[in-house]
């Protein structure tokens, strides 16, 4: 199955993981490596995480306090939102 980023979570990734490599070095790649994880999770059991709309799921991350939010359509993992968990739940409905 394949993956792919909505631009905006893509810009997200990237932002978080800027912020997280100013703040110490090497935690930004630790970030980035936690996010590829968890999304290899979802591509293992994309229907086993828990349910924001009908047609869209989170899974949380282990280390950070994150979420992929993602869609799967047509056996294609979209994600729709790398989304910090103090945030606004459904500030991403839009891009689905």
């Amino acid at each position: 199955m394949n993956f792919r980023f909505h631009p905006d979570a893509e810009l997200e990734l990237n932002h978080a993981i800027d912020y997280y490599e100013a703040c110490q070095e090497q935690l930004g790649l630790e970030f980035a490596q936690e996010i590829y994880a968890t999304i290899h999770r979802i591509i293992d059991f994309p229907n086993a995480w828990q349910r924001m709309t009908s047609q869209t799921r989170r899974c949380l991350t282990n280390r950070f306090p994150f979420g992929i939010v993602y869609q799967d359509i047509h056996n294609e993992i979209i994600i729709i939102a790398i989304m910090h968990q103090n945030q606004k739940p459904f500030y991403w409905k839009k891009r689905s």
